[in-house]
């Protein structure tokens, strides 16, 4: 498998559980500024423009971070990264999936653009910044009442929803937002920041490129 991947991209969820399943795999960085990366133009590989794309065994091309954590715990049933297929603990797995990827990644994602595109689709002004917050913080306020009674958000056990939303939560520190108001949150945040497989994937990945490039 290859993951097309950028710094402190939505990718990096799915990094993160590659290095989980402790199953082989390669990365290709992609810039998304200038939408390239080793192989030329990135768009041929994804004409949305964005990571994560997962190619997999067969050729494949897989995108929307939340289909690919799919696949990717599918790959490795025996390690439990998602509830088996048809269910209901599956569908429940599937319900966090899609609030993580509708309500909190899309209402991080800013309608700024840069020089004609968004390279991080995080905001990069100030006023951007505050905007997000303001969106941000009630999905916030949900996850924490939801971690005050369990370990994981699963349950009791890692899985592919914690990559996912570990990665979200980076982007709220890289926007100075300060989790220490939703204690629950800042826990599980620190809990699953010690996980070998999110070090490995942040320290492979380095710092993500800066923001704020104006005011």
């Amino acid at each position: 498998m290859i993951l097309f991947y950028a710094p402190g991209a939505s990718s990096l969820a799915p990094h993160i559980l590659l290095h989980a399943t402790g199953r082989p795999f390669s990365l290709e960085k992609v810039d998304l500024m200038t939408k390239r990366w080793s192989g030329g133009d990135f768009n041929l590989i994804n004409p949305k423009s964005y990571v994560p794309v997962l190619q997999v065994e067969s050729g494949q091309l897989l995108t929307e971070c939340s289909v690919i954590l799919q696949f990717i715990a599918d790959c490795v049933p025996e390690q439990a990264l998602l509830p088996p297929p048809g269910t209901p603990e599956r569908y429940d797995a599937l319900q966090w999936l899609s609030f993580l990827a509708m309500e909190v990644q899309k209402n991080f994602i800013t309608p700024e653009r840069h020089g004609g595109v968004s390279a991080n689709f995080l905001a990069k002004t100030q006023a951007g910044q505050h905007a997000t917050r303001q969106l941000v913080s009630p999905r916030l306020d949900y996850l924490n009442q939801q971690l005050a009674n369990r370990a994981y958000l699963l349950g009791d056990r890692f899985s592919a929803a914690d990559a996912y939303l570990f990665m979200l939560l980076t982007w709220a520190r890289r926007l100075a937002i300060d989790l220490a108001p939703w204690n629950h949150l800042s826990q599980y945040f620190a809990k699953i920041g010690a996980h070998a497989a999110v070090r490995q994937a942040l320290e492979i990945e380095g710092p993500p490129h800066s923001l704020r490039t104006t005011d």
